[in-house]
């Protein structure tokens, strides 16, 4: 189920400090290909505009058994991930956090 999305407009004093790392960078490798994940744990997963909690993205969430893309990982343990909903057609990406995904395979073309 999920994405509880408000909107996409994250500009606000909050959010203004928060600047997402360089990914490919020894702090935040990148994974090539990218990972395909499933959500665990119980409740809603926060989605961030960068690796820190002071940069929620107000109403922006997935919950256990949603699938995302994962293409890079912080040393602090936060994802880069991307969650497409097959019902409203509408994506979003951001940051959660690591422990609460579960790595499913790589994403890309079948041999």
């Amino acid at each position: 189920m999920a994405l509880g999305v408000t909107g996409f407009a994250f500009a606000g004093p909050a959010l203004a400090a928060c600047q997402e790392p360089a990914t490919g960078t020894n702090e935040v490798p990148m994974f090539s290909p990218p990972l395909s994940a499933v959500v665990v744990g119980k409740g809603r997963l926060q989605f961030y505009a960068a690796p820190d909690a002071d940069c929620a993205m107000k109403g922006v969430f997935v919950v256990p058994n949603d699938a995302v893309i994962a293409d890079a990982q912080s040393r602090g343990g936060w994802s880069s991930v991307m969650y497409f909903n097959p019902r409203t057609g509408q994506s979003v990406s951001g940051w959660v956090r690591s422990q609460r995904l579960r790595e499913t395979g790589a994403v890309g073309p079948k041999r």
